[in-house]
């Protein structure tokens, strides 16, 4: 069965109903951690649903959701939330813009090199999205010869897109478009620009239900999200990992999860 999003309730409306509001600092706080106060600055990418996007002009989605809830059950107070595109997630955290990265982000060697990551709150498998009811129908990634394909920049599925299609030489480098935010490449598709996209397999399943686009197949990556946070930071770190434990252990996670990913 198909799991979507469901927007009913404002994401201010549903801490404050839930009890997992977390206050919000002074601007302009990034990176200080390093200094005596305990207000961090998160950062994020917005379009990427339901994990994070705006509406209406406001930062809404499971990562927000949860990152605020998490913080709540810590000692630090959460600032006020930085967006940026997904590959400038990592450079803004360990350039000090950020304390925190919140944005489905996958945990895996190449990340940390140069980040530390959170437990893992969530699991995910890469998919592939295309018109619905196309001509372009896949069930695997030799079916893509001649085809034009896109993904996010600095993603797992642009990863998953270099090392099946264009390493295995089943397209070529010109065939292959690279996006900022996933939301233009679903557009691309959907205006038959591109002819399929490589994304995380509950973000594909959320825009299958709001856009004119299907899943064709599923690679099982067996990816984990965490939140990023900088190598040093282990107190802080800590301090997450302490908080994702009590919202999972009461029904703060499950409630968020259902709001997010439940199923009418």
């Amino acid at each position: 069965m198909t799991r979507h999003m469901r927007t009913d309730v404002s994401r201010r409306t549903y801490l404050k109903l839930t009890g997992a509001a977390a206050a919000v600092g002074s601007t302009g706080l990034a990176g200080c951690l390093g200094d005596d106060s305990d207000v961090i600055t998160p950062g994020t990418a917005p379009g990427f649903p339901p994990f994070e996007m705006k509406e209406d002009g406001e930062l809404i989605g499971f990562d927000v959701d949860l990152l605020e809830a998490v913080v709540a059950e810590t000692e630090y107070e959460l600032g006020e939330w930085d967006e940026y595109e997904f590959d400038g997630l990592i450079p803004a955290l360990t350039s000090d813009q950020i304390d925190v990265i919140a944005a489905a982000m996958t945990i895996n060697p190449d990340r940390q090199e140069t980040i530390s990551f959170s437990d893992p709150y969530w699991e995910s498998d890469q998919a592939v999205l295309v018109r619905a009811g196309g001509d372009f129908q896949p069930s695997g990634w030799a079916d893509f010869e001649g085809r034009r394909v896109g993904a996010q920049s600095g993603t797992t599925g642009a990863d998953q897109a270099q090392e099946n299609l264009i390493d295995a030489g089943i397209i070529d480098e010109d065939d292959y478009s690279s996006y900022g935010n996933y939301v233009f490449a679903v557009e691309d598709l959907e205006n038959e620009n591109i002819d399929a996209v490589v994304i995380d397999l509950p973000v594909a399943e959320t825009f299958a239900a709001q856009r004119d686009v299907e899943i064709a197949f599923v690679e099982e990556t067996g990816e984990e999200f965490g939140f990023g946070v900088r190598q040093d930071d282990d107190e802080f770190r800590e301090a997450l990992n302490d908080g994702l434990a009590t919202v999972r252990n009461d029904d703060t996670y499950a409630e968020i999860t259902d709001r997010w990913f439940g199923q009418e």
